[in-house]
C-alpha cells in the first residue's frame, strides 16, 4: 500500500471523532482541515487496521479528513469495533516514513487540448508559459479517489493559479483532460460533464478497466505533470494505442 510521505515527525495528533454510519460502517474524523499530516494520519490507521486483519472488517474508503471503516455486524459488534478503532487511533503521533511514489504524466497544454489557458492567463496574469511552468513544478498528493473512477483529488496547486469554474459547465470533457476548479487540479479519466478549467491534456489512459490494475495511481500516490509537445504527445499516443508506453514511476526513500 502506498502511503503519504511526510518528512516530520512526533506530529500531535487531535482525538479523532468515531461515528457510526448506518449498521454496517463508522467514521473515523480528523481535524477539519485539508493537510498532508492529516491524510498520512489516515492512511497509517488503514495500514494497521489491515495488516491486525480484524475478523468482521470488511474494507476501508479513505478521504480528506474521514477513515471510513466498513464491518459485517454478524462478525463484529459496533462495541467492539469502536474500542479496536479508539485503541488504534490512539496511536498514530508519528507520521509513516515510507516510500514516495511520484507517477509522470505527460501533458499537452494548451490550444485545442487546453481551450480554458485563455481563462486562466486572465485571472492569474501570467502568461501561457509561466502557467505552464507554475502548474508543472510541483509534485501534487493524490489524497483520494472518487467521482469518477480514477479521478484523483490532488493537493499542492499554486494559489497564483487558483481559478473559478466554467460559469457553464460542460457538457463533455474529453478523457485524460487536465484542468483547474478553485484551489485544486486534476484530470477526467474518462468522458464526462464537468466545469473545470481546462489546461491540457494528457494522451495516457488514465482507466483502463480491462487492465489487472485499472489506474496507473493510487491513494498516497503524488502525481507530476510534465509537459510536453505536440510531437511528443503524438509519439506517446502511439505508444499507448500499441501498448508500449511505458510510463515513468519514481520512488524516493
Amino acid at each position: 500500500m502506498n502511503v503519504n510521505h511526510i518528512n516530520r515527525r512526533n506530529v500531535k495528533v487531535m482525538k479523532p471523532s468515531i461515528i457510526p454510519v448506518g449498521d454496517t460502517a463508522v467514521d473515523v474524523v480528523f481535524e477539519n482541515k485539508i493537510d498532508p499530516i492529516i491524510n498520512s494520519q489516515i492512511r497509517n490507521l488503514q495500514s494497521k487496521l489491515e495488516q491486525e486483519a480484524i475478523t468482521g472488517i470488511t474494507g476501508f474508503l479513505a478521504s480528506f479528513r474521514t477513515l471510513t471503516v466498513f464491518y459485517n455486524p454478524m462478525q463484529i459488534s459496533w462495541p467492539e469495533l469502536k474500542s479496536i478503532l479508539t485503541k488504534e487511533s490512539q496511536h498514530l503521533d508519528s507520521a509513516l516514513h515510507t516510500e514516495k511514489t511520484i507517477v509522470h504524466l505527460p501533458v499537452l497544454y494548451g490550444g485545442e487540448f487546453g481551450p480554458d489557458m485563455v481563462n486562466i492567463e486572465k485571472q492569474s496574469k501570467l502568461s501561457s508559459s509561466e502557467i505552464i511552468n507554475l502548474h508543472s513544478q510541483p509534485q501534487y498528493l493524490i489524497y483520494m479517489l472518487g467521482f469518477l473512477p480514477g479521478f484523483a483529488y490532488l493537493g499542492g496547486l499554486d494559489e497564483r493559479l487558483a481559478t473559478p469554474r466554467l460559469a457553464n459547465p460542460r457538457l463533455k470533457i474529453n478523457p485524460g483532460s487536465v484542468g483547474i476548479a478553485g484551489t485544486q487540479t486534476g484530470m477526467y479519466p474518462i468522458e464526462s460533464p464537468g466545469g473545470w478549467q481546462i489546461i491540457g491534456r494528457t494522451p495516457l489512459q488514465l482507466f483502463q478497466p480491462s487492465a489487472d490494475d485499472p489506474f496507473y495511481y493510487s491513494a498516497g500516490d503524488y502525481i507530476k505533470f510534465d509537459a510536453i509537445t505536440v510531437s511528443e504527445y503524438q509519439a506517446i499516443q502511439h505508444d499507448v494505442e500499441q501498448h508500449q508506453y511505458q510510463i515513468e514511476v519514481e520512488k524516493e526513500k
